[in-house]
């Protein structure tokens, strides 16, 4: 486990609206508090690489571990090199509701916004 707390700032952050929305499903789920939210990368989706979203107890090996206000994010290596400098927010707009990955390496990214190419 890497424990980087820069890396918030260089590589993966996520906005105050997509906090209160991750401490709310923990809350409505009865997820502990200690669990922390992972997020990662893989191949699928109409642009080659989908994101995943999930909540793991610990963080596994060789994980970049970022905390920002009361939420853990785990990334592991791989996915990071996919998600570097991307911003988590979160959307309950006109046009839909969900998890949004402001993400600048994506050179292509299909019309529902799951799913990216590089």
């Amino acid at each position: 486990m890497i424990n980087n707390e820069t890396a918030l700032n260089q590589e993966i952050d996520i906005t105050e609206k997509a906090i209160k929305q991750v401490l709310r499903i923990k809350e409505e789920n009865d997820i502990p508090e200690t669990f922390g939210l992972r997020i990662g990368v893989k191949g699928g989706g109409c642009s080659g690489l989908t994101y995943t979203l999930g909540f793991d107890a610990e963080p596994n090996e060789g994980d970049v571990v970022i905390e920002k206000s009361t939420v853990k994010l785990f990334i592991d290596v791989k996915s990071l090199f996919y998600l570097s400098g991307t911003s988590l927010d979160f959307s309950d707009g006109l046009n839909g509701k969900g998890f949004i990955f402001n993400n600048p390496n994506a050179t292509k990214t299909c019309g529902c916004g799951e799913s990216f190419g590089v």
